[in-house]
Order: structure tokens, then sequence, then C-alpha cells
């Protein structure tokens, strides 16, 4: 982390899954990237008993406490449930606070009283009842900030970047919705990302195929010929070195991926197959777009082992450790 780095916010997640476990473990790990989480206190103080995990918690009423509490304490703004939570149980009583921890964190880190969010796993399904109107977190950030539909979503791990141009759809619906326009802005969100937070001053984009083979010439599809490759003459119109349409059964081999620096996904298994087959721990969901940095972990809430004190916080870790790089980036690109 860099140094003057505002701290980080963690989101409370579901309550009942693995996310305050993750929390209070990334704490035990990480004492040198301060952050506070938005959760209730009380709830965590009770799993820390559960766990049997040394975990002192400290209430505080800003993120400018942070610095002199972290060493010694998991700093907490409070978020109040409802009820208390049940392991692998949601209960809709208390997805308001789930949401009320998201908004109040988007709005520390646009205040810039924080330096990056990192949100902790939810279930839309049980945040419906409470007014949830969004497919996931990605599309409730993007209308917090102000930016519906610029969204677009990362996944990173140590030896792959992927970011696929529709995501939470079927595969039939996924398809329909694939368009030129649609692949030449998430492509020009993802070199714009890679150029001022990741710091590649020309981004190598791989562009993936749709069918097999790529298509081989029209003979296995045409998406290749009329939806990708017009897409590419944009972007390099636009001076973002592309390459593809690759064959998607092979730019994910250890040699093809020393000839990008991202891989651009038609949908969204073609993007997360191949890095969680490669790391699944260590796989960081980032979203580009957002006037913020926002990451969390490539995983959900895992009601099956919620409270059970085997869940790993490898991912959240990770999340955290690249919000605290993102961080003074963007903060560093906004000064200039």
């Amino acid at each position: 982390m860099l140094v003057g780095m505002q701290p980080l916010a963690l989101t409370m997640g579901d309550p009942a899954g693995i996310g305050g476990e993750l929390t209070l473990r990334a704490w035990l790990a990480l004492r040198q990237t301060p952050f506070c989480v938005l959760d209730d206190p009380d709830r965590l103080r009770a799993l820390a008993r559960h766990l049997n995990l040394s975990v002192p918690i400290a209430t505080i009423d800003s993120p400018a406490q942070v610095g002199a509490t972290f060493a010694d304490a998991l700093p907490v703004l409070p978020v109040r449930l409802a009820n208390p939570p049940r392991f692998g149980d949601p209960d809709p009583a208390n997805a308001p606070a789930t949401i009320a921890a998201i908004e109040q964190a988007t709005h520390l880190a646009m205040s810039g009283a924080v330096g990056a969010i990192v949100t902790n796993p939810i279930n839309k399904a049980a945040l419906y009842g409470a007014g949830f109107a969004y497919p996931g977190h990605t599309e409730f950030l993007a209308a917090l900030t102000g930016v519906p539909n610029q969204e677009v979503m990362m996944l990173a791990g140590p030896t792959l970047r992927v970011v696929p141009v529709t995501v939470h759809l079927s595969l039939r619906k996924a398809i329909a919705a694939l368009t030129t326009e649609r692949i030449v802005a998430v492509a020009r969100t993802t070199a714009l990302a890679m150029r001022r937070d990741f710091g590649f001053a020309r981004p190598r984009l791989g562009i993936a195929g749709l069918n097999p083979h790529a298509g081989e010439q029209g003979t296995l599809g045409d998406e290749e010929g009329e939806i990708i490759v017009p897409a590419m003459r944009i972007l390099r119109e636009d001076g973002i070195d592309v390459s593809g349409p690759w064959p998607p059964d092979t730019m994910f081999t250890e040699e093809a991926r020393t000839r990008y620096d991202a891989a651009i996904c038609m949908y969204h298994d073609q993007a997360l197959i191949p890095l969680k087959t490669l790391d699944m721990d260590r796989g960081v969901n980032v979203t580009l777009g957002l006037p913020i940095v926002r990451t969390s972990p490539d995983h959900g809430t895992a009601y099956d082992i919620a409270g059970k004190g085997i869940a790993r916080p490898v991912s959240l870790i990770a999340a955290i450790e690249l919000a605290a790089w993102l961080g003074p980036r963007r903060a560093l690109t906004r000064a200039r």
C-alpha cells in the first residue's frame, strides 16, 4: 500500500454467509493494510467468540479513526442488524442492513474518506424483498456512483485478467446480446483501466472468438466476421492494441497468455472458467468503469460452511491487497 493512502472500507455482505468470518481472519493476516468494516459490532464480537478468534472489535465513528485503531482492534462503522443472524439461513429482516452497508461504503469512497471499497459476498435473492432491484453488486454500485450501464466486470488473478462482454445472462441471451457496440465499449473501458489503474502504458487486449475455432472462417458461425472483427477495427482506429479473434480453446494456454495483458471474452463462463481453473483462491472481482475502486472476492456466500470455521480468507485477502494497490493509483490520477 502506498504511503498516505486512505483506509479501505469493507462491507458486511450477507450476515448469514461467510463474509464476517473472512473479515475477522483478514484482520489477523493484514496488519499493515488498514481497513474498517461496515457491520454490526455485536454480531462480529459474537462471531469471533464462536470461532475462537482473538479479534478485538472497536466501534468507530469515522474512517479517520482507523489509523489509531487498526493495530489493536478491527475498526467497525456500525450498521445494526434487525436480528442476530443464523448461519446459512438468510433473514429478510437483515437485508436492509446489508444494502445500507454497501450504500454507506460507496458514499465514503465517493467523498474520499476511504481509498477503495471491498465488498463481501451477497445473495441477491435474499435482498429482493428489501427493494434491491439489481442483478448484482456491480450494477448497484454503478447506479450509486452515477454511471449506470457503464460498469464492466474484470476478474484478475496472478496470471490472467479476463473481462466478459456479457455477464449474468443465459448463454442463449448472451449470444443475442452480443453486439459490435458492446464489445467496443467494454474494450475501451478495459484499456482505460489498464492504463490508469494497472499501469500499462499500452495494454494489449486479446479478443476471444465466440464459436469453436473462432468460427473457422464462417463455417462454424458468422459472429466473428459480422460482430467481433468490426469491433476490433474500431478499437484499432482508437489506437488500442487488440489481437484476435482468438480461438477460445487455445487462448488461455501458458504460451498464449504471454501475448496479451487482458482477455476480452464474449460471455461469462468463457472468462471465468479459465480464471478459476488457474487460481480459484486468488481471483479478484474488480469493477471497471466506476469513479471509485471496488474489488470483491471471487466466490459467494457459502451458506453450507458458514460458522464452521473452515472458510478460507485467501480471495478476500487478495481483494483487499489489490484494492490497497489500486486505490493510491486512482487517487494520483485524479490529482493530476
